[in-house]
């Protein structure tokens, strides 16, 4: 996505040089074609003018009526043309004039004018040396090319030639009140802009010619700093593991970012090797610390029961046969009290094999309860089980939860004498289960509330914890169980309290057997 936004922005800058460049090109075009015409147009006015001039002044040229004298001309032609910048001219005549040479005949009609015809020519501002009284031989079929017309039509003609910047006019118009000759003028354009211009358009041709190729260059350096970029950024993209060692682009800004990365690199793989060693040790630490606690709990949990048996031993030794009776009696229970733990202990270090299958919930969650009704009796305390409309079997085996009923059945039992423990006399304790649809599927949900006390706020983050109980007779694996075989199944335990009743939950996939 960037390469491709970075390729139209190259190609956006192209297109703006081109632009740019085309209408430098344009703008000068414009200028020397209308500075050009502009050349032209008066070159043409001043012709016209000269023309008009020497034609209105050709009678001053005859010594008498009818006889022209060819020095006159020359001095008529050189006074008009003398104030006219860059033009020559001269008169021409298709048929000569008394007083002229011996007569010729005229030309026929349409037939091309005669070079022998030029009677005079003057050109006043020639730069050269000396007076130009010839005809210039280059520009003579122009000349004549103009005379034709002129003759042709009997009115002004003008001719151009255009060679490059350069132009050569050619004006003739006829003398009036004396038919058959004509006066023509000859001027040239040059460059519009001059020397100077010439020189001008030159640099700026090279001006763009060089800005082209900065742009080219800038093009081919964006390309290729782009490329070793791209490669920076595949390079630092395989230098997740802190291991790799990123190459040098080989363009100075790029190798300072790349050392720059490298030596990141290298610290935060010094740093990861110093975690690990830390975490290491605090593994060790805290396995550690969790033995301690575990030898002190269960030295604590095994010292109690043998010290009360060593004290009943004692009596017994010392007393009657009822006392001996008596404190046997007592040696057993604590005897058990001292397997119960070591078998719950056992019990939460081994891992929790399932069993699964469908299982009917109202038939299981009643025959859980009923194993309890004895001791809720004892306690006073109403103790009830119910199963919501939405976890109920849709057929004899349809609609089944599958979870291993023996394992489940641990952790309900856990949870149910936890509440006998904590509820008040008279008290209720209820075990309902429910159906959950949920976007990751259906979920079994069984609940266990009862109007205890409740958990105190310092213990609820640590109650599933081992050995974490809130009664000196308790053990503190109970819960510590419940969360294993929540978590063999998939699912959670975890405690709440709503409506100021104690529930805890064991939230598992529903699983269904169909």
């Amino acid at each position: 996505m960037a390469r491709t936004a970075f390729s139209t922005q190259l190609a956006i800058l192209w297109a703006l040089v081109a632009a740019l460049c085309m209408a430098l090109v344009g703008i000068v075009w414009l200028m020397i074609v209308s500075a050009q015409g502009q050349q032209v147009a008066l070159a043409q006015q001043q012709s016209l003018a000269a023309c008009d001039a020497v034609a209105s002044r050709y009678n001053l040229s005859l010594q008498e009526p009818g006889k022209p004298n060819t020095d006159l001309m020359h001095a008529v032609l050189d006074v008009v043309l003398a104030r006219t910048d860059g033009v020559e001219g001269g008169f021409w005549s298709s048929s000569l004039h008394s007083g002229s040479p011996p007569p010729r005949p005229a030309p026929p009609d349409g037939a091309p004018p005669d070079a022998s015809g030029f009677l005079a020519y003057a050109f006043p501002s020639y730069q050269g040396s000396g007076i130009k009284r010839d005809i210039p031989a280059a520009e003579t079929p122009l000349i004549l090319s103009a005379l034709t017309a002129a003759s042709n039509d009997a009115r002004v003609a003008a001719r151009t030639v255009r060679n490059g910047q350069d132009a050569v006019l050619a004006t003739a118009c006829p003398v009036a009140g004396h038919p058959g000759l004509y006066v023509w003028m000859l001027t040239r354009t040059h460059p519009a802009l001059g020397v100077l211009g010439e020189t001008s358009i030159a640099v700026l041709a090279v001006v763009l010619a060089v800005l082209l190729g900065v742009s080219l260059y800038l093009a081919l350096a964006l390309r290729n700093w782009r490329r070793k970029l791209d490669g920076l950024e595949a390079a630092l993209s395989g230098a997740g593991d802190m291991e790799t060692v990123v190459a040098m682009p080989g363009e100075r800004d790029l190798d300072r970012i790349a050392q720059s990365v490298n030596r990141y690199l290298e610290r935060t793989h010094a740093w990861q090797q110093q975690a690990r060693k830390l975490e290491t040790q605090l593994a060790q630490a805290e396995r550690f610390a969790a033995l301690g606690k575990l030898a002190a709990q269960v030295a604590h949990e095994i010292r109690n029961p043998a010290g009360a048996m060593r004290l009943k031993a004692e009596n017994a030794l010392a007393g009657d046969s009822a006392r001996q009776q008596s404190a046997l009696r007592s040696i057993l229970g604590q005897l058990e009290r001292i397997e119960s733990q070591v078998a719950s202990l056992l019990a939460l270090t081994q891992p929790v094999t399932l069993h699964c299958e469908p299982v009917d919930l109202a038939t299981w969650l009643h025959e859980v309860v009923d194993a309890h009704r004895e001791a809720a009796l004892a306690k006073r305390a109403a103790l009830s089980a119910d199963v919501a409309q939405s976890a109920q079997p849709e057929g004899s085996r349809v609609g089944h939860p599958v979870f291993d009923s023996g394992q489940l059945r641990r952790a309900v039992d856990n949870l149910l004498l936890n509440a006998l423990q904590h509820v008040p006399a008279g008290g209720q304790i209820a075990l309902d289960a429910s159906r959950l649809s949920s976007p990751s599927g259906d979920r079994l949900i069984l609940h266990i509330t009862d109007d205890g006390p409740g958990v105190p706020d310092t213990e609820r983050e640590r109650i599933f914890e081992p050995f974490v109980t809130g009664r000196a007779d308790g053990s503190g694996l109970g819960l510590a169980l419940v969360r294993e075989v929540a978590s063999a199944h998939h699912g959670r335990a975890y405690h709440t309290r709503t409506d100021a009743q104690t529930c805890f939950v064991i939230d598992i996939p529903w699983q269904p057997s169909s």
